[in-house]
């Protein structure tokens, strides 16, 4: 696959004369191709000739002709200084390596309107490609090109000129594929193609659909292994690796295991009745995962090890990496270096293990002593321990897992690749996360809502308040409160739970039941005191419990049938929660066998409903029976919810997850037969588009829980993200105002940051050029006038026209009236000189308050708008109430811009002080309209120029008609580096905290 244009024969482009710059390290990046494998991507220097020279030999020739247009077998001591010795700026070369060999080159020369070599303002570029025949069709290109283009783009270059041979449709493919806006022609028998590098929609849209394959099926190749080694297996039993090696073999695990122990004698060995060899070189067969269980200091050996054998993934369990100390730091650093420089993937260091209950697969390489049942939840934790009690609880609930990763240190392999391999995953119908740092919370947003438009997306965030990340995980800071971070995750559709405990009662109930149509919650049962509980949770988590059905404590598992099956027909609720304490018989005992019983009635219940599925839960007391029959038959029921097909953009599995086999009898009642797991799917480049709940007819399998308020809450969480499902449907658009004028923004911007060298601290803008860059976005700024004494007050009234407002604008008395800074309504010079000397005697000398005049403004609800760059997550929009509500209460609501004409109708309703604005006790509403339009405008702001860091608007008085703007200050500063939006790459993690 190659492009070029320097043919043979033709004289030797001159150099370009340019010196040669620093060498660019922040270019290099390690990329996952689309085989799941991974490369590294890196500037082209002196040093690498003898790599060029290798690579070029093992081209074949027809290669070398698309590349040259002309038989070209072997680089002349000309070409190899021309194709090493770069400047960086004119002329630039990246390699794809691995194991340190170029497996790809691409290079691009700057040239003028004539084609000759040239400089700077000269923004086009002739660019060419060379990849070696054995790596063709694993996506090196396509993603050489994203980083040759980013590095163009950052040296001024706009456009790529190429020309292709007709013949090598291959090439002509990556560069139409892109998603550049291009253009084509026919010149002396090649295809000329000319790229303009700005990013459109379609080339973003592009390159996220071949990161989420190719993540996608770097994770599946880690949980689907054809054959496993276990290095670090001692010879007696127990020990880490010898644990892991008994707990693959007791689970079944289908392909084939080897065991390996660095101690062994010659000859051959087996350890667990598998061979067991000295080094993975001695296994005579590949190996697709390796699970190192070795020391710290001999893991460089085995890395190095696999490697060399072709080794595709890594579970590293070793314990002593960045957890322990900057040694370690460098240590963890050290070995994801490694490992990527091979192609592969790391799960770990001091991971506990990767788990696939896949029928086709049995995969436990980990540190649990028992296979997981087989179901619908995928789960991923960064902590053994969590990751230990999540496995036991879920287990104890009967509930059935899909896959399982602890991730450990994450130091490569993170929640965000999960979420890429389980968003088109057949076997996944929910994800469960525990997280205790996120190490790029732009591209795990992005992530999380678009999984969550397909299936549930439950996360327990870890490490809230402890102010810093974990040991040994690398992550950005963020400056804004936990609980800002919250809304951001809901706002994508994460279930954000704030407990292991909620974790698994969430899950629970996500994978077992229908998403519900409505808050309407029906309660029923034979205790009225549990019943009222139940209500009462109900209130409290703001969904519409109907009057609870107390069936009495005499009641039998007829009446529970007879009352559910009257609740699911109606049309009246939407969820039913039914209540159950161990009833009495005739004779004055408990009826034995009550728990089996009563199951068996309720799932009767369920199947026979009739018209859209409900979902049920159960409440229930020193009940273990009935919980016990419940768990039972969540383990053998088959998959409830039709999983999503495959979405457009992501390939399925190349090993679908097979459903388990049901066992005769065990099957809940109206349950459908088991599916089958789509094929593979050609991959396409658009996302999906159903986003609605989907219809879940499947009955019989009920969630049961030990008390009211945890069934109530999980069942509010499923209504919740039930109604965000819905509405992620149309997300809204960012619409168009007039009044906008982007260029004089930016040129106001760029001279107030200095020009092209801005002083990196920023600046924060005086209150004029504050209104004039507001100004360029349609948002006015009520004028202030300064009053420094009584006469320069009247003045200023003069000038405004009474009445005006007096106000000091110290920085102890900003935004404070309840402190007496601040008269209003002043209709007469007397009035105002009045006004004047009062502050003066009671809150100090005018050089200290600080006084300035306004006009008034209709009456109406203060409120303040703000907008803020979180290096973590971005730019962040924000409205709450002024004063107590958001300073004290911290009642502000917020969401990441752009904002959708949606998205600001919600951040006004969904404070918990809304009402002031839409006539609470007979007040007058308010101008929400002209209120959502000031939001929507200080969102493009914001949006078009990543300069502006900081915005607040306070405080913006919102009347029946209208709003005025009276007070605000912005902050420019040099935008922040947006890693969503370069090309694609992995994530350093792992460097020092």
């Amino acid at each position: 696959m190659q492009s070029g244009s320097e043919q043979s024969g033709q004289p030797e482009r001159a150099y370009s004369g340019q010196p040669e710059h620093a060498y660019p390290d922040h270019w290099e990046a390690d990329v996952v191709l689309r085989d799941g494998g991974t490369a590294r991507i890196r500037p082209i220097t002196a040093d690498d000739a003898g790599r060029l020279v290798s690579f070029y030999e093992q081209v074949s020739d027809e290669s070398k002709y698309y590349r040259f247009f002309a038989p070209y077998p072997r680089l002349s001591a000309k070409d190899v200084h021309r194709f090493t010795h770069h400047d960086f700026v004119d002329r630039v070369g990246l390699a794809a390596t691995v194991g340190g060999e170029f497996i790809a080159t691409v290079r691009y020369d700057r040239i003028n309107d004539q084609g000759r070599p040239a400089s700077a303002p000269a923004d086009e570029a002739e660019v060419a490609f060379l990849v070696q025949d054995a790596h063709q069709g694993r996506g090196v290109a396509s993603a050489l090109l994203e980083h040759i283009a980013a590095v163009a783009r950052e040296r001024g270059i706009r456009r790529f000129a190429a020309e292709v041979l007709p013949a090598n449709s291959k090439m002509i493919k990556v560069f139409t594929d892109a998603g550049y806006t291009q253009k084509r022609s026919f010149e002396d028998g090649a295809v000329r193609l000319n790229l303009d590098l700005e990013p459109t929609d379609r080339s973003l849209a592009v390159q996220r659909a071949r990161e989420q394959r190719a993540e996608a099926r770097s994770v599946q190749r880690l949980l689907a292994p054809g054959s496993v080694a276990v290095i670090g297996v001692g010879r007696a039993p127990g020990g880490v690796g010898r644990t892991v090696l008994r707990n693959l073999l007791d689970a079944g695990y289908t392909g084939r295991v080897h065991a390996v122990n660095a101690a062994l004698g010659e000859g051959p060995h087996e350890l667990e009745g598998v061979p067991a060899v000295r080094s993975v070189a001695a296994i005579g067969a590949p190996v697709d995962l390796a699970v190192v269980a070795v020391p710290a200091e001999r893991v460089p050996e085995a890395v190095a090890a696999c490697g060399e054998h072709g080794v595709r993934g890594l579970v590293v369990l070793s314990a002593g990496y960045a957890e322990s100390g900057p040694e370690g730091r460098e240590r963890q650093r050290a070995l994801v270096r490694q490992a990527r420089s091979y192609g592969m993937r790391v799960i770990g260091p001091n991971a506990f293990g990767i788990i696939n209950t896949a029928e086709s697969v049995r995969l436990n390489a980990s540190l649990a002593p028992q296979m997981p049942a087989a179901g619908r939840i995928g789960l991923f934790t960064q902590s053994g321990a969590i990751g230990i009690a999540l496995l036991a609880g879920l287990h104890r609930r009967g509930a059935g897992l899909s896959s399982f990763l602890s991730a450990g240190n994450r130091a490569d392999v993170s929640g965000n690749d999960l979420l890429q391999h389980w968003y088109d995953d057949p076997a996944t119908d929910v994800v469960l996360l525990y997280l205790e740092s996120i190490g790029n919370p732009r591209k795990f947003t992005r992530l999380a809502r678009r999984t969550a438009a397909v299936k549930p997306v439950v996360v327990v965030k870890g490490a809230r308040h402890s102010g810093s990340a974990p040991p040994g995980h690398r992550v950005p800071v963020t400056r804004i409160p936990h609980a800002t971070v919250s809304a951001l995750l809901r706002q994508a559709g994460v279930i954000r739970v704030d407990t292991v405990t909620e974790l698994v009662d969430a899950g629970l109930l996500l994978a077992e039941q229908p998403l519900p149509a409505g808050p309407r919650v029906a309660i029923l049962g034979n205790s009225e005191s549990l019943g009222l509980l139940a209500y009462d949770a109900c209130l409290t988590e703001g969904l519409r419990p109907l009057r609870p059905r107390d069936l009495t404590t005499g009641a039998t598992p007829a009446d529970f049938r007879a009352a559910l099956t009257a609740a699911l027909a109606s049309d009246a609720c939407d969820a039913v929660v039914v209540t159950a304490i161990p009833w009495v018989g005739e004779n004055g005992a408990t009826e034995s066998g009550d728990g089996e019983v009563l199951a068996a009635a309720l799932r009767s219940a369920v199947a026979a409903a009739p018209g859209p599925a409900k979902p049920v839960v159960v409440v229930h007391v020193e009940m273990g029976a009935l919980a016990e029959a419940l768990s039972e038959a969540t383990r053998t029921a088959p998959a409830r919810r039709t999983a999503p097909a495959p979405a457009p953009g992501a390939p399925a599995p190349a090993t679908a997850p097979a459903t388990p086999p049901v066992p005769p009898g065990s099957v809940a009642p109206g349950a459908a037969p088991q599916d089958t797991a789509p094929q593979d799917t050609a991959p396409q480049d658009t996302a999906p588009q159903d986003t609605a709940p989907p219809d879940t007819p499947e009955p019989g399998v009920i969630p049961a829980y030990p008390a009211a308020e945890r069934a109530v809450r999980a069942l509010a969480e499923s209504v919740r993200y039930a109604q965000w499902r819905r509405q992620a449907a149309d997300p809204g658009r960012v619409p168009e105002f007039d009044r906008i004028d982007e260029a004089g923004a930016a040129a106001l911007v760029e001279r107030a940051l200095g020009g092209p060298d801005p002083d990196p601290r920023g600046v924060t803008l005086d209150a004029d050029t504050t209104r004039a860059l507001l100004g360029h976005y349609g948002i006015e700024v009520l004028p202030t006038l300064p009053a420094p004494g009584p006469d320069e007050a009247v003045r200023a009234a003069a000038r405004l026209g009474y009445p005006v407002a007096l106000k000091t604008t110290a920085p102890h008395l900003r935004h404070r009236p309840d402190l007496g800074g601040v008269r209003l309504d002043l209709a007469t010079e007397e009035q105002l000189r009045t006004a004047y000397a009062e502050l003066a005697e009671t809150l100090g000398k005018p050089e200290e308050l600080q006084p300035v005049v306004q006009a008034m403004v209709p009456r109406g609800v203060d409120t303040v708008v703000r907008s803020a760059i979180d290096p973590a997550v971005g730019a962040v929009l924000s409205f709450g109430l002024a004063g107590a509500a958001s300073e004290l209460l911290g009642d502000t609501s917020h969401r990441l811009v752009p904002a959708t004409d949606r998205d600001a109708a919600e951040l006004v309703r969904s404070i918990r002080t809304a009402p002031l604005l839409f006539g609470w006790r007979g007040s007058a509403p308010v101008d929400t309209p002209a209120l959502e339009e000031l939001l929507l405008r200080v969102s493009r702001l914001v949006d078009d120029h990543p300069e502006v860091v900081a915005v607040s608007l306070e405080p913006v008085v919102v009347a029946p008609r209208g709003l005025s703007v009276l007070g605000a200050t912005v902050r420019l500063a040099p935008p922040p580096p947006r890693t969503d939006l370069g090309p694609r790459s992995l994530p350093v993690y792992e460097g020092p905290s």
